[in-house]
Formats: C-alpha cells, sequence, structure tokens
C-alpha cells in the first residue's frame, strides 16, 4: 500500500500519465472492494495484492480479447499489456509455461486419463487443488486441453 502511494507520487511528478492511471485504478478498486457488503478486514497489503490480482487477470482476458480484434484493439491491448507487467510485480510468481506443462503431463499420468479429453475437469480440478496457488488457472486449462489432445 505505502508502496503503491509512493509510486503515485513518483508517477505524477514524472508526468507519467499511464503509471499514474494503473494506481488510480487500483485504488478506485481497493475503495469498491472497501464498500462491499460483509467487508470487514483491515485495508492492509493482503486486500491489496486481493485487488491487484483480480484486476489483472480482468485486464490480461480483456488484453486478449483486443488482441483478438486485430489492428483496432492493438492500441488498448498494448496500454492493459502495460498495466498487466506493471502491477504483476506485486503479484506471487506463478510457474512458467514449461513447469506448468510438465505438472500436468504428471498429473495426466498419476490419474491414469491418457488421451480422454472428457477429463479435463477432473485433471484441472486436481491441479489446482494441489497447486493452486503455484499456478495460473487459465493457462493450466489451455495445456491441460492440449495434453489430452495429443495423448
Amino acid at each position: 500500500r505505502e508502496e503503491l502511494a509512493s509510486e503515485l507520487k513518483d508517477a505524477m511528478r514524472a508526468k507519467d500519465g499511464p503509471r499514474r492511471d494503473v494506481i488510480r485504478q487500483i485504488e478506485t478498486e481497493v475503495s469498491v472492494a472497501r464498500s462491499e457488503p460483509g467487508f470487514s478486514g483491515e485495508v492492509d497489503d493482503d486486500l491489496y495484492r486481493m485487488v491487484i490480482g483480480s484486476y489483472v487477470k480482468k485486464m490480461d482476458k480483456t488484453r486478449q480479447d483486443y488482441l483478438e480484434v486485430g489492428e483496432r484493439g492493438e492500441a488498448m491491448a498494448a496500454k492493459l499489456g502495460y498495466e498487466v507487467e506493471y502491477l504483476s510485480r506485486w503479484l506471487p510468481q506463478k510457474l512458467g509455461e514449461s513447469e506448468t506443462r510438465d505438472l500436468v503431463k504428471k498429473t495426466i499420468q498419476d490419474l491414469g486419463v491418457g488421451a480422454d479429453e472428457k477429463a479435463a475437469g477432473r485433471v484441472t480440478g486436481q491441479l489446482m487443488k494441489d497447486h493452486g496457488k503455484d499456478l495460473d488457472g487459465a493457462l493450466v486449462n489451455r495445456l491441460v486441453r492440449e495434453e489430452l489432445a495429443t495423448g
């Protein structure tokens, strides 16, 4: 929280609009989370990490949508890409694609599902249960489907 406040001041001094805007957006998201019915926690670093994680996930998905649009979505995709990259430094690091693929292969083997594409939910569920905090769910889902399709 304090680091973001310091970053905001620095961004304003440097007239760094993109950085200033994304930090302000996070502050807005934290205010919204704090005003939700049933919120009883503190406004602490854990809340900020949760809000940043949720925001990064949403923006990364939206960025993918803009990339699919093609040339018309390039500018917005680039803006969202910057936001995701900038904010990711405050999030716990997830396993990369190759490490995740290794876990997917091992889980498929352990469960003995082979090339049964209908087992995707079972494999994904087991991976997220065992290693959820270390994995990117969207990446796991894609890799499980790829591995089951190729057998």
